[in-house]
Formats: structure tokens, C-alpha cells, sequence
């Protein structure tokens, strides 16, 4: 890796949990590493598994990823053992005048699923939001019918809280997302069990 990407990199803030390392990637940062880093160091710093995923990432990059009222705080999930970046969590609609996020998270390596990472991640990365980004609420959108992601929350303390119908748009399928939602009295309650 570029010695640029390397100092974008060792300069993120990171929480760490038994078997992961989460870097924080502010707009800041993510701005100066899209910048610097290398079509491979994208792909392999960011998990992008394909050419179209990093054309998406550069995209999405080069179009802004922040407005003058929603940013975010996005983590790479990296495996303190390996080093490798497995996969990314995080608050990417952050809306901090009203003490909100949408949480969204992803392993793009197909071997590290199913293992609990996630759910590892998610609870260091909610304590993250609620008690330094100081949200109020964590919102989060699965479709009906994955039943891995509805576990995941359910099991975090998340509540149902409704269908939002022709919701979402997956390679070009409008489908529906299940409502989920986390308060932060909610919070300090379910995470004396964790």
C-alpha cells in the first residue's frame, strides 16, 4: 500500500472488539483515501470484491457523500489476526440535528460469515453512536424475507417497527424493507445482557 493511503489509514480512530479491529472512516478521511489510494488499495483496503463494486464505490465518491444536513461514520471491519478488511459497518445516513442514523453493514468476504462477527461489530459500533455521535436512535432497513439480517437486529434490541412498501432498489427490483429501530433508553437496557 501507497505510504498516502497507509497515513489516511493509521490516522482513523478504531474501536476494537475480541477478533476485529473497526477504522473509522469519517467524510474526511474517506474523502482523502478516495483520493490517494489506488484502484487495488481501494479493493483491497475496502473489501471490493469486483471491478463494478469499485466503479460503484468511485462513483458514489465522485458524485458526495455527505450534504449540509446528512453525513455519516462508516468502519472497516478487519480481522485482527490477518489484517485483511472484511467487510464494512456504520452509520451512512447520519443526521445529527435530530440524533438519528440509519445503520447498514456487510461481510464481503464469504468465508467470514456466519461466525458472529457481525454482531461483534455492531455492538461496539452502536455503543460508538449512542455515546459519541450522541444519537437518540439507530434505524435500520431489512428486506422481509432475510431472515439473517431480521435475526441480527432483533437480537441487538431492535424492535419492528413497520413495512415500508416498494422501499428499496436491488439490481433494479423494487422491493419492500422491514422497519427497525433502536432508542437509546432501549439501548442502555439491552446492553447489560451483551
Amino acid at each position: 500500500m501507497s505510504t498516502s493511503a497507509i497515513n489516511i489509514l493509521s490516522a482513523a480512530h478504531t474501536l476494537h472488539t475480541p477478533r476485529l479491529q473497526l477504522k473509522l472512516l469519517t467524510p474526511e478521511l474517506w474523502s482523502e483515501f478516495m483520493t490517494h489510494a489506488t484502484d487495488d488499495e481501494m479493493a483491497s483496503t475496502l473489501a471490493l470484491t469486483s471491478p463494478p463494486v469499485l466503479a460503484l464505490e468511485k462513483a458514489k465518491h465522485r458524485s458526495g457523500m455527505t450534504t449540509h444536513f446528512i453525513s455519516f461514520r462508516n468502519f472497516l471491519l478487519v480481522d485482527r489476526e490477518t489484517g485483511v478488511t472484511i467487510g464494512k459497518a456504520g452509520f451512512h445516513t447520519w443526521q445529527a440535528r435530530h440524533s438519528r442514523a440509519e445503520i447498514g453493514y456487510g461481510i464481503d468476504i464469504e468465508s467470514y460469515k456466519r461466525k458472529g462477527l457481525m454482531k461483534e461489530a455492531l455492538k461496539a459500533i452502536l455503543h460508538y453512536g449512542f455515546d459519541e455521535m450522541g444519537l437518540h436512535r439507530v434505524e435500520a432497513f431489512a428486506g422481509p424475507a432475510n431472515i439473517a439480517s431480521i435475526s441480527l437486529l432483533e437480537g441487538l434490541g431492535f424492535t419492528k417497527e413497520g413495512l415500508l412498501r416498494g422501499h428499496y432498489c436491488k439490481d433494479g427490483d423494487i422491493q419492500d424493507s422491514a422497519c427497525y429501530g433502536l432508542l437509546k433508553p432501549e439501548f442502555e437496557t439491552v446492553k447489560a445482557r451483551w
